[in-house]
């Protein structure tokens, strides 16, 4: 049977198709030689100036600088830290597998790059709607690490994937995750597995238990934001992560997670205890270069610390403000402890160190108050007043200024020792304005405050702002027997190779105040103790001090000393807030008091300094004979012109009483 002829439309439909598709075949081809053409030449200009690989297993770091206490215990390191390096060999097999499990568990099957990891990685992503997968092989982050830039740019990823493939063509697997596992950071300046161990738990990387293991593999998605010495509780649930993901590549069973999960509490332990004393770590780690210059050693620091003491202060303040200052509405407190030659044993400079790294100590600049008070009566004493001189409290006015006392009430004819027991500012204002401001910014400054100071009477009353370790160091040299006092943390300094580079030597500037005033002055600030605004500073032994609070009652002082220790204390707010009628002789003293306490805990009582009896007598002697033949010239020319008169306000010595008994102020 003859066919059907077929119609001219249906001879041309299926060339047609066939042209068509041979056109898209032609031009996708040509498409594609120039997108691989146009990528090799892309590949081929980065890959002009690729990092020199040739120096690969050597380390640029910053020089380490450890903290030690004198007895050697690690307060804190600072710089880059790199552990021993370890072979798979002797690390626990659970650890490169923790690595593996979060972070490529293809590591041993892919070429350097794993096309399933990523892929895997962007379904995750758009499913999830944010990123929260990379797809970076160990190869690649190593890759990263040891020559290119965290910049994220298409540059650096192309070479990042080259520089992987070169590696994987030049080491074995395990020579790579060895590299891994020594040079990748994990945070709080920690590089490689075995450093991060020895700083967050205290022991080598061989000796990590599983939980442990899990707790570092963690640190490798953000060292900063897992660190569990900054965040405990994050750490520890990145680490259930980690655990479940090895349950989940085979490495594990359920119940070797439920036992590691079981035994982590000795983690928080260790990490609560790296925070011990980074106030005065900070403080004493800022001053290394200025004492050796710049060094590619590592350095060891022997500090002036007593951790001890510090863990002491450290809770004692952080609970009585936590009692106390709510109600107080005071949020803010800060504590120095020094011996009387100015070895800082203790420094606390705000509530929390993890809440705020802001030193209250050292870098706050707040207003004294009445604490200022000693470097005026101080000068008025080397004007040639005496304790027992007399005074009269009651209002003054100063231009347009009318200072008052604490409560508004005054006490008329009072002694020295009762003005600065009671703090009286209508005598310290007297005081100032009679022995001149130039004297009072002189002993202020002889005394150790570098602080400005404002020439006028308010700063009688601490109206000009000082910082807490200064206040502290002035008052020291009372306990120091009139020698002036630096504040120091540093002992040693000294490189990896043992080399002394710096070691104190001395006890700073020589006497700054006489004898015979150290004496007077103790006499007043023991008055303050005893019967004074700060009576609930008291620890029942031999003890002097002072309180000071700054208008509105912004900030709160007690400054103390004992003849073993001298301490001072700030209370108030960070942001200047007025607090509810704190006083130095409140919440400072209260802090003072239990501090001290505790730190002379089973130390037999000792006399305060008296500035040294023989020079003392020398002092007194002379100074007697002096005011001797000065009464003689005075009576002589009283003879003449009907005699002359002191400043307004002072008694003459003779006309007071031996002493004078304290008021009554209930």
């Amino acid at each position: 049977m003859a066919r059907k002829p077929k119609s001219r439309q249906e001879g041309r439909g299926r060339p047609r198709r066939r042209s068509a598709w041979l056109f898209l075949a032609r031009w996708s081809l040509v498409v594609f030689i120039w997108l691989a053409f146009i990528g090799a030449g892309v590949v081929l200009w980065y890959a002009r100036d690729l990092p020199d690989t040739s120096r690969l297993h050597e380390i640029t770091r910053r020089p380490a600088v450890t903290l030690v206490t004198a007895d050697g215990q690690i307060l804190a390191t600072y710089g880059d830290l790199y552990g021993t390096n370890l072979g798979l060999d002797v690390l626990p097999a659970y650890l490169p597998r923790a690595v593996m499990a979060i972070e490529d568990r293809r590591f041993y099957s892919h070429f350097g790059i794993d096309p399933l990891g990523v892929v895997r990685a962007i379904w995750v992503n758009i499913r999830t709607g944010k990123f929260v997968q990379g797809g970076s092989t160990i190869t690649q982050q190593l890759a990263k690490n040891l020559f290119l830039t965290p910049e994220r740019t298409l540059k650096r990823k192309i070479q990042e994937v080259l520089l992987a493939l070169w590696l994987e063509r030049t080491y074995t697997k395990d020579q790579i995750l060895t590299l891994y596992l020594n040079r990748v950071y994990l945070g709080a300046g920690a590089y490689g597995v075995d450093a991060a161990a020895r700083k967050y738990f205290g022991k080598q990387a061989e000796e990590v238990t599983l939980f442990e293991a899990a707790m570092l593999a963690g640190l490798l998605k953000a060292p900063s934001r897992y660190n569990p010495t900054t965040d405990p509780e994050a750490a520890r649930s990145r680490a259930t992560i980690v655990l479940n993901s090895m349950v989940e590549a085979g490495y594990l069973k359920t119940d070797q997670v439920i036992a590691a999960l079981a035994s982590d509490a000795e983690v928080g332990r260790t990490a609560a205890a790296d925070w011990t004393g980074r106030y005065f770590a900070d403080w004493v780690y800022d001053q290394v270069s200025s004492y050796v210059g710049s060094s590619e050693r590592d350095l060891v620091v022997v500090t002036t610390i007593d951790l001890k003491l510090q863990r002491m202060a450290e809770a004692e303040l952080k609970r009585i403000v936590a009692e106390l200052g709510p109600k107080r509405g005071a949020s803010q407190a800060a504590l120095v402890m020094m011996t009387p030659d100015g070895a800082v044993r203790a420094m606390v400079g705000g509530r929390d160190y993890r809440e705020s790294e802001f030193n209250r100590a050292t870098q706050a600049l707040r207003q004294p108050g009445s604490a200022f008070k000693l470097f005026v009566f101080l000068a008025a004493l080397e004007a040639g007043m005496d304790p027992d001189d007399k005074m009269v409290d009651g209002p003054i006015q100063v231009k347009k200024w009318r200072p008052a006392n604490y409560q508004d009430r005054f006490y008329g004819e009072v002694t020295l020792r009762e003005a600065f027991a009671r703090s009286l500012n209508s005598v310290a204002v007297q005081l100032y304005l009679n022995t001149g401001g130039r004297a009072v910014e002189n002993a202020a400054q002889r005394l150790g405050i570098t602080a400005e100071l404002n020439p006028d009477p308010a700063l009688s009353l601490g109206s000009s702002e000082v910082n807490l370790i200064e206040l502290t160091s002035a008052y020291a040299v009372f306990a120091n027997e009139g020698r002036g006092v630096w504040n120091h943390g540093i002992e040693e300094i000294r490189d990896s190779a043992g080399v002394v580079l710096f070691r104190r030597a001395g006890d700073g500037p020589d006497r700054v105040v006489d004898p015979r005033r150290v004496e007077e002055m103790t006499d007043l600030m023991s008055a303050v103790i005893g019967w004074g605004t700060g009576k609930s500073a008291d620890i029942g032994r031999p003890a002097a001090g002072k309180t000071g609070t700054s208008q509105e009652f912004r900030d709160a002082w007690f400054m103390g000393f004992t003849a073993e220790l001298v301490t001072g204390v700030w209370v108030g707010n960070d942001d200047g807030k007025p607090m509810d009628k704190v006083t130095g002789g409140s919440l400072p003293a209260v802090i003072w008091r239990s501090v001290m306490a505790k730190a002379l805990e089973g130390v037999p009582p000792r006399p305060l300094p008296g500035g040294g009896a023989e020079e003392s007598a020398v002092a007194s002697i002379i100074e007697d004979g002096a005011g001797f033949i000065g009464n003689l010239l005075e009576r002589l020319r009283g003879a003449t012109d009907g005699g002359e008169k002191k400043p307004s306000g002072a008694t003459k010595k003779s006309e007071s009483p031996a002493r004078v008994q304290p008021r009554d102020t209930r």
